[in-house]
């Protein structure tokens, strides 16, 4: 499989800032988005991360923060879980910095989390209460790692390791909901129901358990961080054909700022990480769930 190098001006290791994005191993396809590795060559790391996907994220240094949505703050550790956003967090670390990590579609993130999958939502955990000292083995084998072949095989068998351990999420739920999702610019609830068969109160019990989220702010993020993935990337809201998911300008305004953390004027003129990410996560286009490549 090949992998997707983004850096602020070339992939040869002499920037400071490089960013790798790899799929995961077929088997893993529907517990994996993607996997990741971060190269930080700079005293200090501080953005804005839009809404986003469970997190499974691996540092060298243990030196910062994540402050999310409602103002909660948790410092970095070694091994962070990080569980659905609602809003835009802010991520700091101290450099020079190495980044390994995973995000977790809904079935992964339920099969990780089990009965506790919907209590993380804005908020992030010490992977080590979870696994215990196994964890620093993981850490020093990917720290040790020589190149990307190594990170990837370490990663795919760490998942298999983990998800093992818990009863797998049901597949067909998180399947009709990632259809809905992206089947439509603008996805509206009454859709999702009637495509499970299920009344609207389990809709909304299972859809907050294996996406932290209602169905109706499910579909808010979702249409946000997609017509912000569209605008960092140079496109138009027509072209994304996400010309008519807004009410109005101010409208789009509010809900890129909440999910995504910047306005339309700043999307214009993405940061380094923001751009380095948006692209990387098209590039995967094909090889991952639309749920990923195209936000």
């Amino acid at each position: 499989m090949s992998e997707h190098t983004s850096s602020p001006s070339g992939d040869d290791g002499d920037t400071p800032f490089e960013l790798q994005y790899f799929p995961p191993d077929p088997d893993l396809a529907e517990m994996v988005s993607s996997f990741y590795f971060v190269r930080l060559d700079m005293p200090l790391f501080d953005e804005v991360e839009r809404a986003d996907r469970p997190q499974f994220r691996i540092m060298s240094v243990a030196e910062g923060e994540y402050v999310f949505p409602d103002g909660y703050r948790f410092p970095a550790k070694r091994a962070t879980i990080i569980g659905p956003t609602s809003g835009s967090v802010r991520a700091t670390g101290r450099g020079p910095l190495r980044i390994y990590g995973f995000g977790m579609m809904p079935a992964g993130w339920a099969t990780l989390m089990g009965e506790h999958a919907d209590k993380l939502t804005d908020r992030a955990m010490d992977a080590a209460d979870l696994f215990g000292d196994w964890i620093e083995e993981v850490i020093e084998a990917l720290i040790q790692a020589e190149n990307t072949d190594e990170r990837r095989v370490i990663g795919n068998n760490f998942v298999r390791e983990i998800l093992k351990k818990n009863e797998p999420a049901p597949v067909w739920f998180t399947r009709t909901v990632d259809d809905w999702l992206t089947r439509s610019p603008s996805p509206q609830v009454p859709e999702l129901v009637e495509a499970t068969g299920m009344s609207i109160r389990s809709v909304e019990r299972m859809t907050k358990h294996y996406y932290g989220l209602s169905p109706r702010m499910l579909a808010r993020k979702y249409r946000a961080v997609r017509a912000a993935s569209s605008l960092a990337r140079g496109e138009t809201l027509e072209s994304a054909q996400l010309g008519d998911a807004f009410y109005d300008q101010s409208h789009l305004i509010r809900e890129m700022k909440r999910f995504a953390g910047a306005t339309p004027g700043q999307l214009a003129r993405p940061t380094l990480y923001t751009e380095a990410t948006t692209r990387g996560r098209k590039e995967l286009t094909g090889k991952v769930s639309p749920l990923v490549s195209d936000t």
